[in-house]
């Protein structure tokens, strides 16, 4: 156990939570409970933690005592994760943020509360990334990008220099965002796409479609 940390109560029970989960038990910090309207039983690495079913339940700690960890994840159109965030810090709580052991996060990067960086994504100088954003698993985040508050980086998409995002934008899995291109907020890049324009607010662009034949 970490004693210079403070314990924590991870929100959600789901996938996204169940990675978070994994990055925290490899950092020997205690986590007292989940909380989850949903069954946690099905996934193995919740096994023996403590499940509370209500929000309210979190009253049960108080405000000083514990990190809040928000385990739920970020898909296009969904504001659930900003809502989760946004009840529990009216109550009073603050948001861990989590950082993977194998990530790279420069010194001279700015990572803000409650935003997550996981397994091997890479923050170089100069970036900031906003409140509760998602860096995902194998994301390349290049020197001096501007990541605005609950933005979601996926798997393996990169961000080339001084890109920027406003918030609330969800960059799909291996995309790629040429150096000094601006994402207006609410916007939706697909995967595999790549921008080299600036992209206006809630704006969805997706790659050209697959095609599929039958061979004979």
């Amino acid at each position: 156990m970490n004693n210079d940390k403070k314990p924590l109560v991870l929100i959600g029970g789901g996938g996204h939570a169940s990675v978070l989960l994994d990055i925290l038990l490899k950092q020997n910090r205690t986590v007292l409970a989940v909380i989850s309207p949903t069954d946690i039983a099905q996934r193995s690495i919740f096994s023996g933690l403590r499940h509370l079913k209500e929000d309210a339940d979190i009253n049960e700690f108080t405000t000083d005592s514990v990190l809040l960890v928000n385990g739920i994840g970020s898909t296009p159109g969904s504001n659930v994760r900003r809502k989760v965030a946004e009840y529990f810090t009216m109550l009073g709580f603050h948001f861990e943020t989590i950082v993977a052991h194998n990530a790279e996060v420069s010194v001279y990067a700015n990572v803000a509360e409650g935003a997550q960086i996981l397994h091997s994504a890479t923050i170089q100088a100069g970036v900031e990334v906003g409140a509760q954003s998602i860096i995902n698993s194998c994301a390349l985040v290049e020197h001096d990008c501007r990541i605005d508050e609950f933005c979601h980086v996926a798997p393996n998409s990169t961000l080339c220099g001084q890109v920027s995002l406003e918030k609330d934008c969800f960059i799909g899995a291996g995309a790629v965002v040429i150096p000094s291109v601006n994402i207006g907020a609410s916007t939706v890049i697909g995967a595999g796409a790549i921008i080299n324009k600036n992209v206006d607010s809630k704006t969805t662009i997706y790659p050209a479609k697959s095609v599929t034949k039958q061979r004979k």
